[in-house]
């Protein structure tokens, strides 16, 4: 008897849509962070010295905008370049290399990441209505 009784293919885009759904927390923290432009602009930190205006604004495109991309599974593995880079700045340098006092969580975006940039969106998603991959 096979544990998952699917085909393979079925398992892969069903995993892929399971860890894209697993990216929805990131969107309401890019929302809160953008609702609250005004108020958080002047404490929110600048690691890469290119000012909190344009370092918040990274990070709101990074946690809102490609959040939602990859949870409808639209442009999906080039999303998800700007939320492992905006990850990797949060463990390496906002959290001073210590990434496994502070940034678990992180950590665990990080690495769902990079395993739907490996993956891709699969079968559910807009990336497949519109190439028809599957």
């Amino acid at each position: 008897m096979k544990l998952f009784p699917f085909k393979p293919d079925v398992t892969l885009s069903l995993t892929a849509l399971i860890l894209r759904l697993a990216t929805i927390p990131m969107i309401s923290h890019g929302w809160k962070k953008l609702i609250n432009f005004s108020e958080k602009v002047d404490a929110f930190p600048d690691p890469l010295h290119v000012g909190h205006n344009f370092s918040l604004s990274l990070t709101i495109f990074a946690e809102f905008f490609c959040g939602i991309l990859i949870v409808a599974g639209l442009f999906t593995r080039l999303a998800t370049i700007p939320l492992i880079i905006c990850m990797l700045v949060i463990i390496f340098i906002i959290d001073q290399g210590q990434p496994f006092l502070e940034s678990e969580t992180a950590i665990l975006f990080c690495m769902i990441y990079f395993a739907i940039l490996v993956i891709g969106s699969g079968k559910y998603s807009l990336d497949n209505a519109i190439r028809k991959t599957y």
